[in-house]
């Protein structure tokens, strides 16, 4: 199965759609770390101001190595910002402070995808590194139903990409509205927030479409491996 040429042919359209939203990212990224924002605003100032006005005076702003690291930890309630984010007043930093940021607020308001999210998590982990195994483990023993507890449990990380969908897009919207009502963002520099947002965006529809395509082509292994029988 390492070499089955329907492998490519169902993974093929999911790398190209991957490849394609990542240059779109790192193009829309380079451009906009190029433009220094209006309000002369570094991205650590501006996560700090979209939390504070939420009231989230106890979540915590750092700086932390790497380039697109930026991420905000619900465990330690501390939002961590790159350092071509941290420190740098450009459009790009902004936009993805405050979405980090909106990731706090849904955390603080209890947003019901984020939470469904954090509680699979500890599944996710397990289907993900041990859902292959069993399935083929199942495969070559010809056990359909041990093959069908790897599919399910490789599931979960489709199920985790599809719940991830929501909580991003809300996060980003969060961004957007939040940059505008401080004040933060003109017109035009609103529209380069919105490109970088938006094709980070298209990663993560990527991410899903690779995964979903993934599980058909090992639930078809099993519909096959049935037919065989």
């Amino acid at each position: 199965m390492f070499f089955d040429p329907l492998y490519i042919l169902f993974m093929a359209p999911g790398v190209i759609f991957m490849l394609w939203a990542q240059s779109k990212v790192k193009g829309n990224y380079a451009k906009f770390s190029k433009v220094r924002n209006g309000a002369n605003v570094t991205g650590a100032q501006a996560a700090r101001a979209v939390l504070d006005s939420q009231g989230l005076f106890d979540v915590a702003v750092e700086a932390i190595p790497g380039d697109l690291t930026d991420h905000y930890d619900p465990r330690k309630r501390v939002l961590r910002l790159s350092q071509g984010v941290y420190g740098q007043p450009t459009v790009a930093a902004i936009g993805i402070a405050a979405h980090e940021a909106g990731h706090a607020i849904q955390h603080a308001k209890g947003y019901a995808p984020l939470q469904a999210r954090t509680a699979i998590v500890p599944v996710v982990n397990i289907g993900s590194n041990l859902g292959f195994i069993v399935l083929f483990i199942g495969l070559i023993s010809q056990n359909l139903g041990l093959g069908w507890i790897g599919v399910g449990m490789f599931a979960l990380t489709t199920v985790f990409a599809l719940i991830t969908l929501p909580v991003e897009f809300d996060a980003t919207s969060r961004a957007k509205q939040a940059l505008r009502n401080l004040g933060m963002v003109d017109v035009q520099e609103g529209q380069g927030v919105a490109k970088v947002l938006d094709a980070a965006a298209w990663t993560y529809i990527a991410g899903f479409a690779a995964s979903l395509l993934t599980l058909l082509y090992y639930v078809m292994l099993l519909t096959g491996m049935r037919r065989d029988e």
